[in-house]
């Protein structure tokens, strides 16, 4: 289906969503609050830079073993999945900071974690941010056949097992942004003439998407050929396992949010509409996890808040903690859903007890 053919209806006769940013406004302004990312942010973009870049400069140094080595590469996947989350995703939302440049600058650190800026404001900020949990339309849930992470998707005699597989998988997430996905996206990105903001300029994006490919692939895997005393295969293969680590985690906390027994698959009709208004349909798609864990909080960029994240995606993750209360309130008070698991060990069970019953044989419907 199209992404213009989906339609949410525009008025909600409770006014929930009314009722829920006034509320929220509120907030930030009896505390003279802003919205943006504050000192909590800085400091936090520095301890996850320290732990993604320290490693990669003492691998370069080349003064330890190569055990040493390999575990600095399974560091660096860490850090690169903490910055992805507590400093990239905010300055491509555009909540790091209110200046604009700021918000660029701390975007643009996906070029450094193999992605790219174009590509990822599509992917994440209008398919899944506004089609959350849609089938055909939220790339966050299209495993191109090889996970079925949605009732209406294909079903294979392998998803039986996928619960056990999946997290193979998941390690090949970013490596694949690297090597071809971003590649593919952005042909079919702008074939379909799809941004984030204003009209898509072909060259200057495929100029952008190749040149910093080259930088990438020169910083991460020509660099240290040239520099260490050691077979370029096994740079290689710590290239893979700092891939393989961020991959995981990365695709495990996208995956509480939104693929366990409590999120919902809601489907079009046949005219395209949607059932709900956008954000009520937010709260039935979507789950927080150890929402009271502040380590958990803090290296994950607030996306264990993922309901305040995806109703506000235009305020800074450091303020999730607080307005999740007004949210949850709100919520209940409206007899609505908020979807939340106390901890990260009760989300991830709740994903994979999900995949298995995605991956049983559904059960023909009699005509």
């Amino acid at each position: 289906m199209n992404y213009s053919a989906i339609k949410f209806p525009r008025t909600d006769s409770t006014d929930f969503f009314k009722t829920l940013n006034s509320r929220v406004n509120a907030y930030f302004q009896q505390n003279d609050i802003s919205k943006y990312g504050n000192w909590k942010l800085y400091v936090k973009s520095a301890v996850v830079f320290s732990i993604f870049l320290t490693p990669y400069f003492l691998i370069i140094s080349n003064n330890f073993n190569q055990w040493a080595m390999l575990l600095f590469t399974i560091v660096l996947g860490m850090g690169m999945s903490f910055v992805g989350m507590c400093v990239m995703h905010d300055g491509n939302h555009g909540t790091y900071s209110r200046n604009r440049f700021v918000n660029n600058l701390m975007g643009s650190s996906i070029y450094i974690l193999a992605g790219n800026v174009y590509n990822w404001k599509v992917q994440h900020n209008v398919l899944h941010h506004t089609y959350t949990n849609i089938h055909g339309m939220d790339e966050d849930i299209d495993a191109r056949g090889l996970l079925r992470l949605h009732k209406e998707q294909d079903w294979k005699r392998f998803h039986k097992f996928q619960h056990y597989y999946s997290v193979l998988l998941y390690g090949l997430m970013t490596i694949s942004w690297a090597i071809s996905k971003d590649y593919k996206q952005m042909k079919g990105y702008i074939s379909r003439g799809i941004s984030f903001d204003k009209k898509v300029n072909p060259t200057k994006e495929w100029s952008i998407l190749i040149v910093t490919k080259i930088l990438y692939i020169a910083i991460w895997v020509v660099l240290p050929i040239i520099v260490l005393d050691v077979a370029w295969w096994k740079v290689l293969i710590g290239f893979f396992v700092m891939h393989y680590t961020a991959g995981v985690i990365l695709a495990l906390v996208f995956q509480l949010a939104h693929v366990v027994e409590s999120t919902d698959n809601p489907i079009p009709d046949e005219g395209g509409n949607m059932e709900n208004t956008w954000a009520i349909h937010q709260l039935a798609t979507t789950a927080n996890f150890a929402r009271k864990n502040w380590l958990v909080s803090f290296f994950v960029g607030g996306l264990n808040y993922q309901i305040e994240h995806h109703i506000f995606p235009n305020i800074s993750h450091v303020h999730y903690p607080k307005i999740s209360k007004i949210v949850k309130e709100t919520a209940l008070e409206f007899g609505l859903p908020y979807n939340e698991y106390r901890t990260t060990r009760q989300a991830i069970y709740s994903h994979f007890r999900a995949l298995k019953e995605l991956g049983r044989q559904p059960v023909a419907v009699a005509a």
